[in-house]
């Protein structure tokens, strides 16, 4: 199976039409209007979306075939996965974050280590290095490219005694 990425999380059952409550992991909620084939993970059961509508800020997916509660309740769980190329196109110098895993850091030529993962704290994008954070901002992240996987880095004096 081709890289998949997730562009929502499927909750509970929503009524007994076999629609489902989601959460939203895309930055355009507009996409779900175009999902026609999607995988849902970790099962690996491939379902064709037959309408996404929104019930305030929470998308609600129904599914060909899934048309009550109990057909609904054991998705309840799955990540709803389209194929890495059906990705949206982001504008220059915005990133999917998932893409800046893997990536090499260097700071003056030198690697630091590769982005092990990233965390979400409300404020600024958090890259891990191993036990080095280093905030994902323009100030400090002054190149990234995600096709060679490298960013160049310029790091606040004292982030690596924050960090050691």
């Amino acid at each position: 199976m081709s890289e998949r990425v997730t562009v929502a999380g499927l909750k509970r059952p929503r009524g007994i039409r076999g629609e489902l409550t989601a959460v939203s992991l895309t930055m355009d909620p507009e996409r779900f209007q175009d999902l026609t084939e999607i995988v849902l993970m970790p099962s690996g059961r491939q379902l064709t979306v037959e309408r996404v509508w929104w019930h305030g800020e929470t998308p609600i997916f129904k599914f060909q075939g899934v048309d009550s509660m109990t057909d609904a309740e054991p998705l309840a769980g799955e990540q709803v996965t389209i194929d890495a190329a059906e990705r949206i196109q982001l504008p220059q110098g915005q990133y999917f974050f998932s893409d800046l895993v893997g990536c090499e850091i260097f700071e003056d030529g030198v690697s630091l280590g590769v982005v092990d993962s990233y965390l979400e704290t409300g404020g600024p994008l958090l890259l891990e290095i191993g036990s080095l954070m280093i905030p994902f901002v323009p100030e400090i992240c002054h190149t990234v490219d995600v096709v060679q996987k490298r960013i160049d880095v310029t790091l606040p004096e004292g982030l690596r005694d924050l960090n050691g």
